[in-house]
């Protein structure tokens, strides 16, 4: 599976109270997305509240996603855990159901050392030939992995076969298309770092941004792929504040306001998490009227 191109992360709708997971809410934005030309989905990451999900409700939204998608993208679906255990049995369901990759991030309450993340990703390969992107997000995570050794794994774990690196330095970018050769395929997962990634040789970039704003991303990566910088740097600025925005509010909680500016209401997302502040919702209207989405 080559993945390339804007992976669109939707969000997971609650119900009006938060206690239960809105499926035909799911289908409008899986549909949002897709009508935004992204070149696949990968639900239950950060911006889908994964963390905060039941089991239940979990396979729940992976499957549905699955189907309702019906082969028009790839689905990639997001796996964070804190056992392997609970890792491969979520690798196995995504299995079960069609997805095409999952995106599997360590997750660590204790300070793993290599040795440990090397076996828990091993361990999720030899129970699933799905291919694995290796999610570097320390922020979330508590995580970092190096360049080194995420191609290390790439290089010995038979279904290790991507990166997303998430850190915010794109030097890690550079690192990892030199030492691979640039032939191992990367994605931006930090939005504000879209154009210098992209110009790095990042295979696409990961985003929930096209929930609210269409195919504002595509015509970014698009211009980048022809090479004409002049018309990439003047879509990468329009969306600046936007894409800065979202991340410091908070995916959810600002991808969700967004929507319900927009007229679609998803629900609130779910305790301890918060809706946006009064003055924040102001703000988010403002930038999403300036860029016409509104």
């Amino acid at each position: 599976m080559k993945l390339a191109g804007i992976i669109g992360y939707p969000i997971t709708p609650f119900n009006a109270n938060g206690e239960g997971v809105d499926l035909p809410k799911l289908e409008m934005v899986i549909d949002t997305l897709i009508a935004s030309e992204v070149n696949a989905i990968a639900a239950l990451g950060s911006a889908g509240e994964a963390a905060y999900l039941s089991e239940k409700e979990w396979q729940d939204v992976a499957s549905h996603t699955v189907k309702h998608v019906q082969g028009r993208v790839p689905v990639v679906i997001g796996i964070a855990e804190l056992t392997t255990e609970q890792a491969v049995k979520r690798a196995k369901y995504a299995h079960q159901i069609g997805a095409d990759v999952i995106m599997l991030s360590p997750f660590s309450y204790y300070k793993l050392v290599e040795a440990e993340i090397y076996s828990h990703y091993q361990s999720v390969s030899d129970a699933t030939p799905l291919p694995i992107m290796v999610y570097n997000n320390p922020a979330t995570c508590g995580i970092d992995m190096s360049p080194q050794f995420m191609l290390k794994m790439i290089a010995n774990i038979k279904n290790a076969s991507m990166i997303k690196e998430s850190t915010g330095d794109i030097q890690r970018m550079h690192k990892i298309y030199k030492l691979s050769g640039a032939m191992v395929p990367f994605f931006n997962g930090c939005n504000h770092m879209a154009l210098e990634a992209l110009n790095a040789g990042a295979s696409g970039w990961c985003t929930a941004a096209p929930c609210l704003i269409a195919d504002k991303p595509k015509q970014l990566f698009d211009a980048v792929q022809k090479g004409d910088q002049n018309k990439a740097r003047e879509l990468f600025y329009q969306q600046y504040n936007f894409l800065e925005f979202i991340v410091k509010a908070g995916l959810a909680a600002a991808i969700k306001s967004g929507f319900d500016l927009q007229g679609n209401k998803v629900g609130p997302p779910r305790k301890p998490l918060l809706p946006l502040a009064m003055l924040e919702q102001e703000q988010l209207k403002d930038m999403l009227a300036t860029l016409g989405h509104i």
